[in-house]
């Protein structure tokens, strides 16, 4: 007999749609009976800190929800079997209407974790924002994820109520791309000025170009400014800004982007002071790593962007810092909602829903004076000298590359002085930067090269920079040795960065305690840098994955850049196929690749 009992119904669990302003994505989750219930399932289940009620209905608290995160455009379509209010109205407001928002659709914890974001705010936020991601598709060429929509928003709301900001978002997010969007906006008004490490310049001349090509840009390296129209973008270094100040005095800036603001960080030095005294409507500081040692240098940093907010260090250190290394929790939370305005600091894993599993970063650098003359020595040498033909010609070209690309290497590498290393190469000092970042966020770091005396240099520098002991995993190591590496790099204390030999390291090695890659010189083959950035990117890494690729700009290593854009990355093509290809080239034409295009 068959049971006369009734089924009864399941309980309605209903969507909720939290919009999260830092991001600009939804939070999807439900609530049923009274408690938050299973997330909906329409996607990859993340968890965020959003405001919710008590199971008494009491009062509110901050509580870890799993949720899934969506794009706007997305949910208005996206299939969910109880839409609650939250969601109802978040989809009017995509629309066009503005209906109230009930607490739902804004339960985000503020800053200090008190108190809940406002409706306001939210509303606000999102409305400014999806404008803005409507002017950046013809403004840019480049398609914005919504947190970087986002950042461009921001930037320009806390520069219209502040005159500064910082950003801090993690490295690989794209700071450099939500600055050019801001500059973008700003250009009709005045000259620009971008002060970076040197190594950067080209790097910023070369994103402007490709992301605004409607800007103009400008590299000063020293002596007197040439008159500087709006629409222009100024780049310079900051030993040109440390040098060369008075050139600047009376030229008005509208935006003033300092890069890797964290050479500031101390007010006292000459770089830092000369910082300070450039008239510009907005400053804006670009950093991964807003404090590296200690909280006075976040000081100097919210002091160069907003001065009428942070203009009293010793204040600063009796709210902050001294209570805050004393432990106190409070003064913490007094610190996150004290410099909300005007820092938007986002992490890999914030934004993770919004990230593809790989995000590649084409660094280019630039050449330090000794550098440029021992590149143009060498070549002047061989030119004297001939390239030769038949078999002879293929090794002296092969000899030539080789010595040039050890050039953007290090220069130590071909003149044998090894004595100082940092400050001589654009490469190592723009590597140099990215390791420590990731060190200081705690990110495991693979450095891939093709040369053994580099691989050596690098281990040496970082020894020197940072006191880690660096791993070399190379050709010449027995199994027994190669083995031991990986074991030890992949356990949790293991090292925090790998260098590893292009060709021994670049297939077969399973590395996924890391998820940040430099590819520190440039192979012929793509295929062979993207099997060695696979050590990473492979089943069991659960992180996005950041394959940064270092170019040394003007040099022979950007016309083998410009192969990678040209050539497939198949297996099949041999690695030394395109140094036949160069030496085919008559003298005249193999030069021509050679040389070093000189820029202003």
């Amino acid at each position: 007999m068959g049971s006369s009992r009734k089924k009864l119904p399941e309980a309605r669990s209903d969507s909720q749609a939290t919009y999260l302003p830092d991001r600009h994505m939804f939070a999807l989750w439900t609530w049923a009976d009274g408690a938050v219930g299973a997330a909906p399932p329409v996607g990859d289940v993340e968890t965020v800190p959003l405001v919710v009620p008590t199971p008494d209905l009491g009062r509110l608290k901050v509580s870890d929800v799993d949720c899934v995160l969506i794009e706007p455009d997305r949910l208005v379509s996206v299939p969910l079997d109880w839409p609650g209010r939250s969601v109802d109205v978040w989809r009017s407001w995509i629309a066009g209407g503005e209906s109230a928002l009930p607490i739902a659709a804004h339960a985000v914890p503020d800053a200090t974790g008190v108190a809940v974001t406002t409706a306001e705010h939210a509303g606000g936020v999102f409305r400014r924002t999806t404008s803005v991601g409507a002017e950046m598709r013809t403004a840019l060429n480049a398609k914005l994820r919504p947190y970087q929509v986002r950042g461009v928003s921001w930037l320009r709301e806390t520069i219209d109520t502040h005159g500064g900001a910082v950003l801090a978002d993690e490295m690989g997010l794209g700071k450099t791309l939500q600055t050019i969007g801001c500059v973008a906006g700003r250009a009709e008004k005045l000259p620009q000025l971008v002060v970076c490490p040197t190594s950067l310049v080209g790097n910023w001349a070369h994103e402007i170009a490709r992301f605004a090509p409607a800007l103009r840009t400008m590299i000063w390296r020293g002596g007197p400014l040439p008159a500087v129209e709006s629409g222009t973008v100024v780049l310079t270094g900051y030993p040109t800004l440390r040098t060369h100040s008075q050139a600047m005095a009376g030229i008005h800036w509208s935006t003033a982007v300092f890069d890797e603001a964290q050479v500031l960080k101390n007010p006292r030095t000459l770089v830092s002071k000369a910082a300070r005294t450039i008239a510009a409507d907005a400053r804006i500081a670009l950093t991964g790593t807003p404090v590296e040692n200690h909280l006075e240098e976040l000081w100097a940093l919210l002091n160069l962007v907003a001065p009428h907010l942070f203009g009293n260090r010793t204040q600063f250190r009796r709210r902050f810092v001294r209570p805050i290394a004393d432990g106190s929790p409070a003064a913490s939370a007094r610190l996150r909602g004290a410099i909300e305005p005007v820092v938007l600091m986002r992490k890999k894993s914030q934004v993770a829903g919004s990230l593809p599993p790989k995000i590649h970063a084409d660094l280019l650098c630039d050449l330090t004076e000794e550098q440029e003359q021992l590149y143009d020595r060498l070549l002047e040498q061989v030119i004297d000298d001939g390239f030769g033909s038949g078999a002879q010609r293929q090794t002296r070209v092969l000899a030539v590359l080789t010595s040039l690309k050890q050039v953007c290497n290090h220069p130590g590498l071909v003149t044998d002085d090894l004595g100082e290393l940092p400050g001589r190469s654009g490469k190592l000092d723009l590597c140099t930067d990215i390791v420590a970042n990731n060190l200081e966020n705690d990110s495991p770091t693979l450095v891939f090269t093709q040369y053994r005396r580099t691989g050596e240099l690098l281990v040496r520098h970082f020894a020197e920079q940072f006191g880690v002991s660096t791993p070399f995993f190379h050709g010449g190591l027995n199994q027994e040795q190669r083995a031991d590496i990986v074991r030890r790099f992949q356990s949790d204390d293991g090292p925090k960065v790998l260098i590893l030999s292009l060709k021994a390291g670049g297939t077969g090695l399973t590395l996924t305690r890391a998820a940040d890659v430099i590819h520190f010189d440039r192979w012929w083959n793509p295929a062979v840098e993207a099997q060695a950035s696979d050590r990473v990117h492979r089943i069991g890494q659960t992180r996005t994955v950041t394959v940064t690729t270092l170019t040394t700009g003007t040099t022979v290593e950007e016309h083998i850049a410009a192969m990678h854009n040209r050539k497939s990355a198949l297996s099949d093509i041999a690695d030394m196929s395109s140094v036949a290809e160069l030496t085919r080239l008559d003298d005249d034409r193999l030069i021509g690749v050679l040389r070093r295009k000189r820029v202003n």
